[in-house]
């Protein structure tokens, strides 16, 4: 999904959507989430994650979820306004 003024693009959001092993919820994987340099502070990653999460709702998923640098302070100010991170510890095998 991508938001755009006068056909520019100001930004994106590429998400993933998978089934729930305990639910019959599907559950939406934000995988990454970019602004334009130029649109930064203007609310466009803020708009583009609600539009996600109203998009989740409207269709019924379970949840939307995302993980982020732990010193990604930009990011996590802006995350931190929909939920408080959890104590969730990712693993990743580089293959």
């Amino acid at each position: 999904m991508a938001l755009t003024e006068d056909g520019i693009p100001l930004g994106f959001a590429n998400y993933v959507l998978h089934p729930h092993t305990w639910s019959d919820k599907t559950l939406c994987y934000l995988e990454d989430l970019y602004v334009s340099p130029k649109a930064r502070g203007r609310g466009v990653g803020h708009a583009l994650i609600e539009h996600l999460i109203e998009v989740g709702k409207t269709r019924g998923w379970g949840r939307v979820y995302w993980h982020t640098e732990t010193g990604n302070a930009p990011a996590r100010r802006l995350y931190d306004r929909f939920k408080a991170a959890d104590d969730f510890v990712r693993y990743t095998v580089s293959l």
